[in-house]
């Protein structure tokens, strides 16, 4: 179902074609510990090879062959599907129902990626408003804004790399990715499916390999006029600041919270964020983190949470009744063991936790200090904290109290009341009885502080790899 091997060692893609090295990075399953195989490793050179040739690239696809590019791309994972979902389960450890989902959603974002290119307009700017601008017709139209590099994480291997592939297709801008070095093996299947869709040679590269080469010389090329991240904060505004001349456009993470009223459905909350709060383990720039409950609801609410987050399974990715699989490796499991302990110590009180073997079990604390590390930083892990609070504007300032700004949640019966708290929510998406874990992959999606600078959603992605071009006319007097 896979054709992975230990011995073998997959090729890169360099414009179009594939290629070995000398080096190999091996790909280990989180779950079993053993190598799945090994992928070639690029170099900074094979960066400037990829990008010269990506140059001549540019526009080189008119919207319609884009289209169609992306459409049968979407068809062909439709018709490997499994074999996409498997390929997720395998390198990052996500259970194969979620992995399905994540394929799913690929197809999705190929697919509105195409209707994109088709639609890719610009406008009529009315310059008779002006006395200037009498008998002046002025069109602007979008232009491809140049070679696109995209670095990706592990932890949606398929379809953030698809966030950054189709948008760019559908610009008609060339790309070269960097994706997770844990996770290659979706993005290059994806990108295999888009040169057997019909890109061409220097249409794409993918380059495994570490960040302090590829990246850096992806991120440093004079060529690459657009950055697209999806990963730490830390990481994402140093390349932003060192690169103040490029479109960097960054989708960083998050502490993730959800207010749950005195009028809430608590059985609805409960439910929702115990799947949401541990779905890839935690894995998630919007994985629920911080559950703050009216001190009226409290008992209900965490009794009624325990019992939820104690029917989750933990175990092997690939059974169909797994609901949390491992952390993507022994150097996350630690840490994570370390903001638990450090989070008790500090006053935090256990109600849930333990292992399964290697795996991390859903924990659940309550009463954590507010300048505890799982309260103001992204755990990205299956840990979550319980507050309570006595008004709405104090679980407000809670939500509001750490440096991100991607998405938050609210329960509550009273949906006009909510709305009213939404604007309150220093988030750029508020999700009112659905979990902040929530995303459709046409919606905008992005953070404000600490969380980004930009949306992704293939029709917000091609605001950042599209420039705005002006023509004027003159003679169009109509008099």
């Amino acid at each position: 179902m896979t054709d992975y091997s230990a011995e073998e060692i997959q090729p890169l893609i360099i414009n179009g074609g594939t290629e070995q090295r000398d080096d190999a990075i091996e790909i280990r399953n989180p779950y079993r510990g053993g190598t799945i195989t090994r992928v070639a490793q690029a170099a900074g050179d094979d960066v400037d090879t990829a990008v010269r040739a990506a140059r001549d690239r540019v526009g080189a696809h008119p919207p319609v062959a884009r289209a169609e590019i992306l459409e049968r791309a979407a068809g062909i994972v439709r018709d490997e599907h499994e074999r996409f979902a498997r390929t997720i389960a395998l390198e990052a450890g996500k259970p194969i129902v979620q992995a399905r989902g994540e394929a799913d959603r690929c197809i999705d974002t190929l697919t509105f990626s195409a209707v994109e290119a088709r639609t890719l307009a610009g406008e009529v700017v009315p310059m008779d408003g002006s006395h200037s601008g009498r008998g002046k017709l002025a069109v602007v139209s979008r232009a491809p804004a140049g070679v696109v590099g995209a670095i990706s994480p592990f932890n949606f291997p398929l379809n953030l790399v698809a966030h950054k592939l189709a948008p760019a297709i559908a610009a008609g801008c060339p790309v070269v990715l960097k994706p997770a070095a844990q996770t290659p093996l979706s993005a290059l299947l994806l990108a295999r499916a888009l040169m057997d869709a019909g890109l061409e040679m220097g249409d794409l590269s993918v380059l495994p390999g570490p960040g302090g080469t590829v990246g850096a010389a992806l991120v440093e090329h004079p060529d690459v006029p657009v950055i697209t991240f999806t990963g730490s904060s830390g990481v994402g505004w140093a390349i932003r600041a060192e690169q103040p001349r490029k479109h960097v456009a960054l989708e960083l993470g998050n502490s993730t919270p959800v207010i749950v009223h005195s009028d809430a459905d608590i059985e609805l909350a409960a439910d929702r964020i115990a799947a949401s709060g541990f779905t890839h383990a935690g894995q998630s720039c919007i994985s629920v983190q911080r559950i703050y409950v009216h001190e009226s609801r409290r008992e209900e609410f965490t009794g009624t949470f325990l019992e939820h987050v104690s029917g989750l399974t933990v175990g092997d990715p690939l059974d169909e009744a797994t609901d949390l699989g491992p952390v993507i490796d022994a150097d996350a499991r630690e840490r994570i063991d370390e903001w638990i302990g450090e989070g008790e110590s500090a006053g935090g009180r256990v109600l849930a936790t333990g292992t399964e073997g290697e795996l991390l079990c859903p924990t659940v604390l309550a009463d954590l200090p507010p300048d505890a590390k799982l309260i103001n930083d992204e755990a990205f892990g299956p840990v979550v904290s319980i507050q309570s609070y006595s008004e709405i504007d104090e679980a407000l300032s809670m939500a509001n109290g750490t440096p991100f700004g991607l998405q938050a949640g609210i329960f509550s019966a009273r949906v006009d009341r909510a709305l009213g708290w939404a604007g309150a929510l220093e988030f750029a998406g508020v999700t009112i009885n659905e979990t902040p874990t929530f995303r459709a992959d046409q919606q905008p999606y992005g953070g404000l502080k600490d969380s980004g600078n930009t949306r992704e959603g293939p029709r917000y992605a091609l605001e950042t790899m599209t420039e705005r071009r002006l023509v004027i006319v003159d003679g169009v007097r109509g008099d």
